[in-house]
Formats: C-alpha cells, structure tokens, sequence
C-alpha cells in the first residue's frame, strides 16, 4: 500500500513485522544485505549533526501503536551508542490529519518539554485511550499536564513550528519512508521493521550501517 494512503491495515503489516518475525534469531549473525535488509539511498539526505557526528533518525507517530510498542527498545538502544552518533527523532505526516501531533512534537521540543512528556504522548494515546489528534485534544493534554496552555497554544500555531512540521516531511520523503517505526542512517540508509525482519534486527542493520559510516568518515 502506498505510504500516503497509510491507514489501520498498512499500520498492522508494518507492526508485524515491528514485533520481530520467525527466523528473526538466524539473521542476527550475518552481514546485513544491501536492497533486502536495508536501502541505499540514490541521493543523500542532509543531516543536523555536525561531522564527524553520525546521525541516525527515528521516524515515528504518536498513533502507531508499533511505535509505542518499539519506544522502550529504542530508548535502551541509545543508552548504549557511542558518543559520536546522534539520534535526531522525526514525526512523520502520511497524510494532513497527522500535523497536528507533529506540532505538538516540535511545540514541546520548543518548551523544552520533549524529555519530560515524549512517552506521555504516548501513554496518552495507548495506555489511556485519549485522542491527541485535533487541536483542541492537544491543548486538554498541554493543560493535563501543567503546561501553560497559552503560551503553548502560540507556538504551536507559530511559524517556527510550522516550518519544522513542514521540514520534518521533506526529511520522511526525502528517506522515502515506508512505514513507521523506520530508522534513517547518515543520510545514506534507510531501513524499517518490513525490510529488516522485525526493529529488532532493525536496530542491528542500524548499529552495522553506523560503523559503515564511521569507516567512510
């Protein structure tokens, strides 16, 4: 199914695979194939982090309950990176009724709110089953969780956001993402729980396109 007509069903094939699939324990061992495993990208992508940073992006939506599910993985994961890669997460827009939780991501990263409430987002959505979708859901949950909702109302409407929001799906089309949960690597791979098996082994083709950038350096 085509990303832009991603729904409930494109979100159930691709968390299939998020969840890790037979024969997932075989791959772990071997070399990481190029076209099956992950992709080359035929035009870089441009990256946030300095060099010799090497950056890695976490595409993601709050609603994806794949996503969720993949977050505590994704957080012990960067635990354990080397002080030289840099994970840069972006929220991505299938479609226009997800803008608005990526306004809600980047006005909380503008509020310095983002370490503090980006599970709580989530949480939200999957644990508490409240909607964080429109606007006005969003201000309940600014309030709910003692932010000043004025002042949180502005910036979300602002032009940085806006930009930001816009920005953030150059960079998913510029990846040529396929579903969510997907990791970008150095502006060069791309690779997602479909192609790799399972984010599992996602995050192994990750580790091993990070030392191939490192090597390229």
């Amino acid at each position: 199914m085509n990303r832009r007509d991603f729904s409930a069903a494109t979100a159930i094939v691709t968390g299939a695979a998020a969840l890790g699939l037979p024969g997932l324990a075989s791959a772990q061992g071997r070399r990481p194939e190029d076209g099956k495993e992950y992709k080359t990208l035929d035009k870089r992508v441009p990256v946030d982090a300095p060099p010799p940073k090497i950056e890695v992006v976490d595409f993601f939506w709050y609603s994806c309950p794949h996503c969720n599910a993949f977050e505590p993985q994704l957080v012990e994961w960067i635990k354990k990176l080397p002080a030289d890669v840099v994970v840069r997460r972006v929220p991505v827009a299938f479609r226009d009724d997800f803008v608005p939780q990526q306004r809600l991501f980047y006005t909380l990263e503008a509020m310095g709110k983002l370490p503090e409430l980006h599970q709580k987002v989530f949480d939200t959505v999957h644990k508490d089953h409240k909607p964080t979708d429109r606007e006005e859901s969003i201000l309940q949950f600014a309030q709910a969780n003692g932010l000043d909702v004025a002042k949180f109302k502005e910036l979300y409407n602002s032009f940085t956001v806006s930009a930001k929001a816009r920005r953030a799906t150059q960079t998913m089309n510029a990846y040529q993402v396929e579903g969510v949960p997907a990791l970008g690597i150095a502006g060069r791979w791309y690779t997602d729980g479909t192609l790799a098996g399972g984010m599992p082994r996602a995050l192994q083709v990750a580790d091993y396109l990070i030392a191939q950038a490192r090597k390229a350096a």
